[in-house]
């Protein structure tokens, strides 16, 4: 159950977490999901805009003004040539519509209307100017289709399309890899908040047993090196108290950045040691990894899309044709000079008169003799889809061996774990039974002292062996992708939103 408690301390608040809060904000706020999201988006728009492309588009081009002024050399059969000099200032624009073909071809319909001022300069004549004014207006419908080709538009929308979705299954994988690494550091963080407690209750041991010594120095019961012996315990221990500090303050820092809150929050983790067994079927493991891990979906759209690259190497010696058409009437005024709209109604009247402009190309393409630069490039794209077929066949190998290291691994986890525990519980009576026999005068304080480094070890044993046990339970969990506690898998559809 989530939780986070702010209490007062010092002045500031304090945020308490518990794993299941951490894990919800790194899912929510880290670096990481929010990068791997970003990328996922913007391969999402990209694979929008490829379906975009089969969408018909409108085009407008506006050229106000468009001026020129250049030297036009005019040849002469009796002599030199005369450079006469030319200027044009140009007005207007043109409209587009574009409606692509699902065969990869196009239909475009295309509107061109300007005006265009005109001026000639002649050097034979004293550079006298002419002036000539025009109206230039045309509406054309032009076609184009490839032939004996791969479809580019589809094409391009496939890679897309693979682009998309093996993003998508890297963003729900370094999901999976966010929360081992959350759980990886909040246990890291616990373990540091757990030696500076072990650590003051050592330094508080320590300070009572200085107490009893200078108490029992005083009587004569003990000689005076014991208490100076103590003297220096409590020296060590209360270095090694600052120094647990300092690293848990460290500790702290790391977590912060890797969940996604700000340095300067004050936080305390909290979780209780108990821990959950249940029974892990090794060809369950393996078959549960094989089906879901998503490293190999992802090999399977790498596969894809470097056949992609294979098709576009092949097309390269591959025999290619295109037919296109047009067909476009037009008008140019014969006024010479007037006003605008005189000049624009003389070149539409001079549409019916002038013959429209029509065509039809068909062309075919075929490289004779390219000195083997196709067939390298198909050699080199057929080895790149070889390497990842073979990439994917190894990583199937390597997730079969990663899901038998984990779940050994599991197994001796938990061995391990109830050997410390009961470890522990023998240490804590011992040295509950100790701390009598040196009230008593039973036992030295350097006795003491051992007895009471071997408590600390053996409850830092045990706190080392649960968190190894968490560890390998997660990693059990994002290498099977499987919740062998209540039988689901975590790619059900609202895992990761629960998590949030």
């Amino acid at each position: 159950m989530c939780l986070a408690v702010f209490s007062r301390l010092s002045g500031q608040q304090e945020r308490v977490l518990t794993y299941d809060e951490t894990v919800r904000i790194a899912l929510g706020q880290s670096y990481t999901v929010k990068s791997f999201q970003e990328e996922k988006n913007s391969m999402h728009h990209y694979f929008r805009y490829r379906q975009a492309m089969f969408r018909p588009r409108m085009d407008m081009t506006l050229f106000a003004p468009q001026w020129n002024e250049n030297v036009i050399p005019v040849q002469r059969a009796d002599g030199v040539p005369v450079y006469n000099s030319f200027g044009t200032m140009q007005a207007g624009g043109n409209l587009q519509f574009t409606y692509p073909l699902p065969t990869g071809g196009n239909f475009a319909l295309r509107t061109l209307l300007y005006r265009d001022n005109q001026i000639t300069t002649l050097p034979l004549q004293d550079y006298a100017r002419l002036y000539n004014d025009q109206a230039y207006t045309s509406v054309s419908l032009s076609f184009s289709q490839p032939l004996f080709t791969r479809n580019t538009l589809d094409e391009n929308l496939d890679e897309a399309r693979y682009q998309f979705e093996r993003t998508s299954s890297i963003f729900t994988r370094e999901q999976m890899n966010i929360i081992y690494r959350v759980t990886e550091e909040f246990y890291s963080v616990y373990r540091a908040t757990k030696i500076v407690e072990i650590a003051r209750e050592k330094l508080a041991h320590s300070q009572e047993s200085l107490r009893v010594a200078r108490l029992k120095s005083q009587t004569g019961r003990i000689p005076e090196g014991d208490v100076l012996i103590s003297e220096v315990d409590v020296a060590t221990n209360q270095a090694d108290l600052s120094q647990a500090a300092n690293e848990l303050e460290r500790r702290k820092d790391e977590f912060k950045q890797l969940i996604g809150l700000d340095l300067t929050e004050r936080i305390r983790i909290v979780t209780d040691l108990a821990y959950d067994t249940f029974s892990v079927d090794l060809k369950k493991s393996i078959d549960s990894a094989l089906n879901h891990r998503l490293e190999l979906k992802e090999h399977e759209y790498a596969v894809k899309l470097q056949q992609i690259e294979l098709d576009r190497a092949c097309r390269i010696r591959e025999l290619s044709g295109e037919i296109t058409a047009y067909y476009d009437i037009t008008g140019v005024s014969t006024l010479g000079s007037g006003p605008t709209q005189e000049l624009f109604q003389s070149s539409f009247n001079n549409i019916s008169d002038r013959p429209p402009n029509r065509g039809v190309t068909f062309t075919l393409s075929y490289p004779i003799f390219d000195w083997g630069r196709g067939r390298e490039r198909v050699q080199q794209e057929t080895a790149s889809l070889r390497r990842q077929k073979l990439a994917r066949e190894n990583m199937e190998v390597t997730i079969i061996k990663e899901v038998r290291d984990v779940v050994r691994s599991v197994k001796e986890a938990r061995s391990r774990l109830a050997i410390h525990q009961k470890n522990q519980d023998v240490a804590r009576r011992s040295y509950r039974i100790s701390t009598i026999r040196f009230e008593n005068g039973d036992l030295s304080s350097q006795d003491l002292s051992r007895l009471q480094e071997r408590l600390a070890q053996a409850r830092l044993d045990y706190l080392d062996a649960f968190i190894t046990y968490q560890l390998t339970v997660a990693d059990l969990k994002r290498k099977t992708l499987w919740d062998f506690k209540n039988n689901i898998s975590y790619l059900r559809e609202n895992f990761f939103s629960s998590s949030l």
